[in-house]
C-alpha cells in the first residue's frame, strides 16, 4: 500500500472535513472497514475498528467535559442522558453524513452492494474513527474543535426538545398511551468476539416488529431500536 495511491481520496476527504492532517496515514486508516481486508489482504493498514475505539473515548471524555462545564447546576444523571443522546449511534451517523463519510469509506464489494456506506454503524463507527485519527496526528485540543465545530451545536436543539429522556421509557409511554401495549425487546443477531460483540435487537409493539437498533451491547441496541421507533414508526400511527 502507498499513501500515493490514495492521494486523490485523501485531498477530497481533507476538503470535505475540512482538516488538513499532517500524517495522512491515520486518515486513510480512518476509512479502512474490516470487510475491505477481506479483498484486499495484502494492505498495509489494519481495519479502522482500534481508532474507533479511541475516538469513542475522546468523545466521551469532550462532551462530558463541555456539559460539565455548561451546566454546573445540573446533577450527573442528568448530564449523562444529555450525553447518551448525542453520541448515540444515530446522532454519530447523521454528523457523518453531513460530512460525506461513507462517500470516502473502503468497502468489500459485498458491503457496497449491500447499501453499507449508508449504514448507521459503519457511519457512525467511521466518525469515532475519524476522531480517533485527528487525536493521534494532533492531539486532544485538535479533536474537541472539531467536535465543537461539527457535533457540539446539536445539543441545544435536544435539550430544548427534551430529546435527551431515554428513549425506552418514551416509547412505553407513547404505546400505552396509544395502543395500550408494551414493547418488547429480543436480539435478532449477535456477532464479534466475546471482547467486541455487536448485537442487532428488534423491538416489537403487539405482534409486529416495529423497528431495530444495532450496538455493541444489548442495551446500546434496546436503546437505538426503541430511538428508530420513535422517529420512524411512532409519527406513522394515528
Amino acid at each position: 500500500m502507498q499513501l500515493n495511491d490514495f492521494h486523490e481520496l485523501l485531498a477530497n476527504i481533507q476538503t470535505t472535513i475540512d482538516f488538513k492532517f499532517d500524517n495522512e496515514t491515520f486518515l486513510l486508516n480512518a476509512f479502512v472497514h474490516r470487510s475491505y481486508l477481506n479483498e484486499h489482504r495484502s494492505f498495509g493498514l489494519p481495519s479502522n475498528e482500534r481508532m474507533e475505539f479511541l475516538g469513542d473515548a475522546c468523545l466521551e471524555l469532550i462532551i462530558s467535559e463541555y456539559l460539565y462545564n455548561e451546566y454546573p447546576s445540573e446533577p450527573e444523571g442528568k448530564l449523562t442522558n444529555f450525553r447518551s443522546s448525542i453520541v448515540n449511534t444515530h446522532s454519530l451517523a447523521d454528523c457523518a453524513r453531513e460530512l460525506k463519510l461513507g462517500t470516502f469509506l473502503l468497502l468489500s464489494r459485498g458491503e457496497e452492494a449491500g447499501s453499507g456506506r449508508n449504514s448507521e454503524y459503519i457511519l457512525a463507527n467511521t466518525f469515532e474513527a475519524l476522531l480517533g485519527a485527528i487525536y493521534l496526528d494532533q492531539g486532544y485540543q485538535a479533536t474537541a474543535t472539531f467536535v465543537y465545530k461539527h457535533l457540539i451545536h446539536k445539543l441545544t436543539d435536544i435539550i430544548e426538545n427534551e430529546r435527551y429522556r431515554d428513549p425506552k421509557s418514551k416509547l412505553q409511554e407513547l404505546t400505552q398511551a396509544k395502543l395500550s401495549e408494551t414493547p418488547r425487546y429480543s436480539v435478532i443477531e449477535e456477532w464479534g468476539p466475546d471482547h467486541e460483540k455487536n448485537f442487532r435487537v428488534g423491538v416489537v409493539v403487539g405482534k409486529s416488529q416495529v423497528a431495530e437498533g444495532i450496538g455493541s451491547s444489548k442495551q446500546k441496541a434496546e436503546l437505538q431500536a426503541a430511538q428508530n421507533a420513535l422517529e420512524q414508526w411512532i409519527p406513522t400511527l394515528k
